[in-house]
Formats: C-alpha cells, sequence, structure tokens
C-alpha cells in the first residue's frame, strides 16, 4: 500500500483506492461509477443509520418510503430545481417492452414526489408540522466518480418537513444541521465547521441551505451534510395549501436534509494513515479483536478457551469484540490486517500472558503496547476506547486548527497549491468575486455561523469593495 505521506504531497487517491478496497470497505461493480458495499462497510453505516434514526425519532420525525421513479413533469414544476439537476438525471423512456406515455426520473432527491404526496396529507395547521425521514438510495449521473465520496448510486437519509409559519421552518433546518454535527463530531471524531451556503451554492429551490464541512488530512474540504430551508417554493409550485388558524389559505414553509455514504469516505480520508483505515471505537463494527498466539495445537486449544472467556466478559460490558481464531495465516499477518481494517484495539493473548493474567493491549491510533490486567478488563477496556475516541476527535481537530489560514487578498489564495486548508476570507457577496475562486480551484465552502469567524475585519478579498461576510475557502472533493 502506498505511503501516506508520499500522497499528501501529490496524488491522494491511489491510496483512498488501496484503502477502500483491501480494508474491504467496497469493491467496484461492473456499472461505472457504482460500488458493491461490502458487509464491514455496511456495518458502519448500520451505526450511523440506527443513531441517526434513534435522534430524528426521538424529536417526532417518522420514517416513511416514496417511489423510486418520479415523473419528469414533477422535476421540470420548480425551475431552479430542474436547472440544478438536468445534466445528473438519469431518466427511464422505455419499459416493458413499450415506450412510456411519460419519461420517470430516476430518484436524484424526492422533494417533487414527495410535494405531489403532500397535496392530499396537509389540509390544515392541525396536520402541521409534517417531519418525514426516509432511507433510500438515489442516483445521480456523475461524469467523474470516486467511492463513497461521489457515486453514481449512493445511499442517505432525506428528510422532508412542512411547517405553518417561516420561523418554524428554519428551526427545523438548524435542529437538523444539530443533529448532524453531533452524529460527524460524537460519532465519527470529525470536527465540523457548521454554515450557510452562499447564493451560488445553494442546492436547487432552496431559499438557504445550512452545511457542516469538515477539513480532510490531504487538505481539502468535504461538504458532510446539509439541511435545506426550501420557503414555499415546492409549496407553490405542488398546489400544497392549509388553512391557518384564521381560516385563510397559505402555502406552508418546508426543509428537507440529508447525509450520505459519503461519511464513509469522510472516515477514511480523515483518520486514515499509512497503515490503512482507522476506524473511532463508538463506530467500528469491531472495536476489540483478540489474536491467540501459540506455538503447539495444545496451547492452540487453552488459549483459544481463554480468549472465548474474554470475549464473553467484554461482550457483557457492551464491547464489540471479534477473537480471531484463523489456522491458516500467522499473528503478525492478523496484526497487519486488523491494522488495515482500522479496529481501534488488539488484545494479543499468548501461553505468558495466561500464566501472568493478562493480555496486551496494541492501540490502533498510537501503535503503544500495554499489558492489561484480565481482573480489570471489563473496565479497562471500555475507559481506554473511549480515550481512543476522544484522542482522535481532537487530533483532526488540531489540524484543522493548524491547516486553517487568513486570507486578506486573492493572492494568498496562491498557497492552495502548497498549502491547503480552510482559508478565511473577507467578502462582498458578489457572485463576480466568487467565481474568481475558480482560478485556484476553490469555492466558498460556507458562511460560518460561529460570528467570531465570519464577522469581516477589512476589505473584500477579491475586489477590495465592502464585504458582507467573511467566509471558508477550500480547495474540496
Amino acid at each position: 500500500m502506498a505511503e501516506l505521506e508520499e500522497l499528501q504531497e501529490g496524488d491522494i487517491a491511489e491510496w483512498y483506492s488501496d484503502v477502500i478496497v483491501k480494508a474491504q470497505l467496497a469493491d467496484y461493480s461492473a456499472v461505472r461509477g457504482c460500488v458493491v458495499i461490502r458487509p464491514y462497510a455496511y456495518s458502519i453505516w448500520e451505526n450511523m443509520q440506527r443513531w441517526l434514526d434513534d435522534r430524528l425519532k426521538a424529536t417526532n420525525h417518522q420514517n416513511a418510503y416514496f417511489p423510486l421513479f418520479i415523473p419528469l413533469s414533477f422535476i421540470q414544476k420548480e425551475k431552479e430545481h430542474v436547472e440544478g439537476f438536468a445534466p445528473q438525471l438519469a431518466v427511464v423512456t422505455h419499459g416493458g417492452g413499450q415506450e412510456l406515455a411519460e419519461p420517470l426520473v430516476v430518484r436524484p432527491t424526492s422533494e417533487t414526489i414527495i410535494y405531489d404526496t403532500y397535496r392530499s396529507w396537509v389540509q390544515s395547521y392541525r396536520d402541521l408540522p409534517l417531519l418525514i425521514n426516509q432511507w433510500c438510495n438515489v442516483v445521480r449521473w456523475e461524469l467523474r466518480t470516486r467511492p463513497f465520496l461521489r457515486s453514481m448510486e449512493f445511499l442517505w437519509q432525506e428528510g422532508h418537513t412542512a411547517h405553518a409559519t417561516p420561523d418554524e421552518a428554519v428551526a427545523e433546518a438548524r435542529l437538523i444541521l444539530d443533529i448532524y454535527t453531533h452524529l460527524i463530531q460524537d460519532l465519527l471524531a470529525i470536527p465540523v465547521l457548521p454554515g450557510r451556503k452562499s447564493p451560488r451554492e445553494r442546492f436547487a429551490g432552496a431559499r438557504d441551505t445550512y452545511t457542516v464541512e469538515s477539513l480532510m488530512r490531504d487538505g481539502k474540504a468535504l461538504q458532510m451534510g446539509t439541511s435545506h430551508d426550501l420557503g414555499q417554493n415546492f409549496a407553490q409550485a405542488f398546489d400544497v395549501w392549509f388553512l391557518d388558524r384564521d381560516g385563510v389559505r397559505r402555502w406552508p414553509w418546508s426543509t428537507s436534509w440529508a447525509v450520505t455514504t459519503r461519511l464513509l469516505g469522510a472516515l477514511v480520508l480523515a483518520h486514515g494513515d499509512r497503515k490503512g483505515l482507522l476506524l473511532p471505537p463508538r463506530l467500528a463494527p469491531i472495536q476489540v479483536v483478540i489474536v491467540p498466539i501459540a506455538r503447539s495445537d495444545e496451547q492452540r486449544a487453552q488459549i483459544l478457551a481463554a480468549a472465548g472467556g474474554i470475549a464473553a466478559d467484554l461482550k457483557v460490558a457492551g464491547v464489540r469484540v471479534q477473537v480471531d481464531s484463523r489456522e491458516e495465516v500467522t499473528p503478525g499477518f492478523k496484526f497487519n490486517d486488523w491494522e488495515l481494517r482500522g479496529v481501534p484495539l488488539r488484545l494479543e493473548l499468548g501461553p505468558r500472558d495466561i500464566q501472568r493474567h493478562q493480555v496486551v493491549a496494541a492501540r490502533r491510533d498510537t501503535a503503544e503496547k500495554a499489558p492489561l490486567s484480565l481482573e480489570t478488563l471489563k473496565a479497562s477496556i471500555p475507559a481506554l476506547l473511549e480515550e481512543i475516541q476522544i484522542g482522535l476527535f481532537q487530533r483532526a481537530l488540531r489540524f484543522r486548527d493548524e491547516h486553517t489560514f487568513a486570507a486578506t487578498t486573492l493572492a494568498d489564495l496562491e498557497k492552495l497549491d502548497e498549502q491547503s486548508g480552510f482559508y478565511l476570507m473577507n467578502w462582498c457577496g458578489g457572485e463576480e468575486c466568487e467565481l474568481r475562486l475558480a482560478d485556484f480551484k476553490a469555492t466558498i465552502r460556507c458562511i460560518p455561523l460561529d460570528e467570531t469567524l465570519s464577522t469581516p475585519t477589512g476589505r473584500c478579498a477579491v475586489c477590495g469593495g465592502q464585504p458582507q461576510h467573511r467566509v471558508a475557502v477550500a480547495k474540496a472533493y
């Protein structure tokens, strides 16, 4: 596997592809731009899914499912929406051996078909708020693809809510952004920069788009999730009305929001190293792997029995643990294999360890080894896993802070090639100035919600005019 340090100075794509395949996250498929998500990666996605689904249900959201196929005329009803998605649409024109009376779009996102349904669900203010989420797949016909980061087909959840007032819709969009922030920081151990997208970068058809942006270890930004204030655009386009408390007909205000399997790619890019994947313990399908080390069949039986007892005790303590009982490979091979797959903690167990009533714990994050008493494992292992979790977040936070710079003039962005990261830049709000960032292959990632970051302190770095905001600029995936 190529060295990460070398690739960070050049092309990280080779290293990323190596990790995806060799860590058994995904395989390339016969369909261009689509991957097979392997069980190991799907288990990681399920852990994210369970966490997020619990939080959404705790805030009164309900799951539903809407059709994969959407009439093309629906997409065309909202002007900005169709303009934004037209280049990415996959369109079905024939079915059952016959040409369809109306072409069907394979779901790129579900606002249109959901709002066609909401027309019959929403009649009165008593029907609001309507808080619906669905877990599904979507298809976007991308020209350039990369596993997880930008696939033609990917998995996600998409929430679609309707509200009686604009303030309620904004509060909903911000609530979801906060949930996403906790998901990514608390579970994935990746710090985020919450903010608002510039008008040019907003979701097609949105009044405002909120985003959480993170910095990967090659200095590029990655959009981790978005939450959109849609205003009344889709309600108007699909003639969705409700009677308010005074009997006045109104269009509801709506939101939509999503995170995707892109987060699997973020884990690789944010925490991976030259050994491969490195998983945060709260998210890892296997938090601890026990590797028996024996020189004879007699020793092997004894050590496997001891390893099974340790695993049983750890499972009682809530630890996701696996005993590597493979006979056809050496302990050294197992060490490298589990390091490649990012398991946070390895426990080595040999004859002397049994005699000493201990295991040798090897941390994936620091490569440190230390003996642990068998009598205290139920307490010491969970504590150690939590220490690794916090340490990964703190390491990623330090990296982001060390790679956040000020750009007072456009010339400062010339450093992006050698010193990638977030560049905080004063911006007048003009689209012409925003378009100039393309000269540096950079974009405005967000207008930070933290006013200490977004309040301008000088002139627009591009035109020298009066600034409206300070924005985070970066190269991005």
